[in-house]
């Protein structure tokens, strides 16, 4: 009897060709607009040979940043990246000094 072993996956990030997690999304998305801006250029009547050239580059820079961004900064790292960005650098209190310091007596409860 043949045994098969099913789910080896769970658990595990989405992973194509080295690219991982929201990289991937963002990979195939920016394929997606770079190809409906070139049909939209080219219903528009723009010269084949631009439309060529603007597809091209825009698709060679798509994979080229996206393997960058997934070279520097990892699985996790967009999401860090963004967490920091909202994250104060410091805390900025406008309150005096003793006003912190002064112990206040809570009411008596009836």
């Amino acid at each position: 009897m043949n045994s098969y072993n099913i789910n080896k996956g769970i658990g595990r990030t989405v992973e194509f060709k080295g690219l991982k997690a929201q990289y991937l999304f963002i990979f195939a998305g920016g394929l997606l607009g770079i190809l409906i801006l070139v049909m939209i250029l080219y219903m528009a009547g723009v010269s084949s040979y631009i439309c060529l050239f603007f597809g091209a580059g825009g698709a060679s820079l798509i994979v080229w940043q996206t393997f960058s961004l997934n070279r520097k900064y990892g699985e996790y790292g967009l999401m860090k990246l963004s967490a920091r960005k909202r994250h104060p650098r410091y805390i900025i209190s406008r309150k005096a000094v003793h006003r912190y310091l002064r112990h206040t007596s809570k009411p008596k409860a009836v």
